[in-house]
């Protein structure tokens, strides 16, 4: 006893200041892609300031991303990504876009599915659950599921839980499955005139800083309207989206970091005991997503790694990201996201209701039974 009082009457280290935790931080960011990179695994300038960030968060570290730099490196990936954007691009997805929103809504369908196996196995409050697992932008859902009576805590924690596993997995099937080397290090090759090149960059920066305001109001829109805008820019010839290759690595990095460092201790202390349920329940997801996009894969005579991207229910600006890196059909990856971010915020709230709905009547017959 005397030992135990001991112990939590002990002092706690004084916290480092705030610039030797950022220090502290971008080295340990820096190891791990650095290492990520020495496996070859996609996206390493992303996933190595991620898991850094989450260990700092955990830890208690005081350093977080700015919001006006993540928002702004987010809408540089939208750019980057209209690069891969072309008219038959364009063309082959207006084809395919019944099957392309059949496998949306499939997808917000699934969710759903894992988000009642969650409620009946992890006894988790049944909206907080739904919402926890529908497949949309983690802040959209948190600000929808607040509104609608969930714990937005809850929700944010099994989102993030949620995109942390279909990262990795996306990034341990694109290193199987790879057919092109990483774009981080292939800067983009200075024409013959560098004022020209120059100029390129600068428009590319003031393209992106437009889409950023403009998007601030949209859902996704932070990276679809400097998406959008890159799209109209080259397809009109009005110049070439032109991002250096650091610059891009940075980008990553702040994306990584931002999303990592949101998990701190109070938020896995309040669910640690449900953690169990909610990786089960995401891992169900995701496996649900990968057996589906086999069917899709087929129907629409496209790569699996592509496919299984374009499906799978994690973040528009990582799985892009990881497409770029891996070789991926990113116009189609961006495609279907997109469809399903739409899909979500339409199917989501009305599907939900219902459900509870129904959840509710069979608990009170339920119980009616009992009496």
């Amino acid at each position: 006893m005397r030992n135990r009082s001991w112990l939590t009457s002990r002092p706690r280290p004084r916290p480092l200041p705030l610039p030797l935790q950022w220090l502290a931080l971008v080295l340990c960011a820096g190891a791990l892609a650095g290492l990520f990179r020495l496996i070859e695994l996609p996206a390493a300038f992303f996933l190595g300031p991620m898991f850094a960030g989450i260990a700092f968060g955990v830890m208690g570290s005081a350093a977080q991303v700015p919001l006006r730099a993540y928002q702004f490196s987010i809408g540089l990936v939208g750019a980057l990504v209209a690069q891969s954007i072309t008219l038959g691009v364009l063309a082959s997805l207006f084809q395919d876009w019944p099957l392309m929103l059949g496998a949306a809504v499939l997808t917000v369908l699934l969710s759903l599915v894992a988000g009642l196996a969650l409620i009946w196995l992890g006894r988790l409050p049944p909206s907080s659950a739904l919402w926890g697992t529908a497949p949309g932008a983690a802040p959209v859902m948190m600000s929808m599921s607040e509104s609608h009576g969930a714990d937005p805590r809850l929700v944010a924690t099994m989102q993030y839980v949620r995109l942390i596993c279909v990262i990795a997995v996306s990034a341990l099937l694109g290193h199987q499955l790879a057919s092109a080397p990483d774009v981080v290090t292939q800067a983009p090759s200075i024409p013959p005139s560098v004022p020209t090149y120059l100029q390129d960059v600068a428009l590319s920066l003031a393209l992106v800083l437009v889409g950023v305001v403009l998007g601030l109001r949209v859902p996704a829109g932070l990276m679809l309207c400097p998406l959008m805008l890159g799209v109209f820019a080259q397809l009109s010839g009005a110049f070439q989206i032109t991002l250096p290759g650091a610059l891009m690595a940075v980008a990553y990095a702040l994306i990584g970091g931002y999303v990592g460092l949101r998990f701190d201790r109070t938020t896995l202390v309040y669910v640690v005991r449900k953690l169990p349920m909610m990786l089960a329940a995401a891992l169900l997801l995701i496996a649900l997503c990968a057996a589906s996009a086999w069917l899709f894969a087929a129907l629409l005579e496209r790569d699996y790694l592509s496919m299984f991207l374009a499906t799978s229910p994690g973040g528009l600006d990582s799985l892009s990201i990881i497409a770029m890196e891996a070789g991926g059909d990113v116009g189609l990856v961006v495609a279907l996201q997109t469809l399903r971010l739409f899909a979500v915020v339409l199917l989501t709230p009305p599907l939900i209701k219902l459900s509870l709905r129904l959840f509710l009547r069979k608990a009170e017959s339920a119980s009616d039974q009992k009496a």
